[in-house]
């Protein structure tokens, strides 16, 4: 970051390579690039993929974490999700439950509900 100066959750246009500002990034706003990269780690590694009223959730995540929480407004609705890793594993869900009741095995889809309550999601990876 010091060399770099540059937000860390936005790609740079440019990387600079001639003293003094090597190694400085620079027009890291003008480029659809941040809205990329947000995606991709939402999508590829939290494995969040909202489609019409299901929210499909698939995490590839680092065997180090041992859980993530995202926070998700759907409309009138808030969707509390927690994805647990208790055995340290990538990937991989072997149970999912939607407000206290389990949901069916297969691909973990959550349908969505635009009821104004708050509803909790937990996922656990295996």
């Amino acid at each position: 970051m010091q060399r770099y100066k540059v937000e860390p959750y936005v790609v740079a246009a440019d990387v600079y390579s001639v003293a003094p500002h090597a190694g400085r990034g620079g027009w890291t706003w003008y480029t659809g690039s941040a809205g990329w990269l947000y995606r991709a780690g939402l999508e590829a590694i939290l494995g969040f993929r909202q489609r019409g009223a299901f929210l499909w959730l698939a995490p590839c995540i680092p065997k180090t974490w041992p859980r993530f929480e995202i926070a998700f407004k759907y409309r009138s609705a808030r969707y509390e999700i927690a994805v647990e890793n208790p055995d340290a594993v990538c990937r991989g869900v072997v149970h999912a439950e939607l407000d206290g009741k389990t949901l069916p095995a297969g691909p973990t889809r959550v349908p969505l509900v635009d009821d104004g309550q708050t509803h909790t999601v937990r996922v656990v990876l295996g």
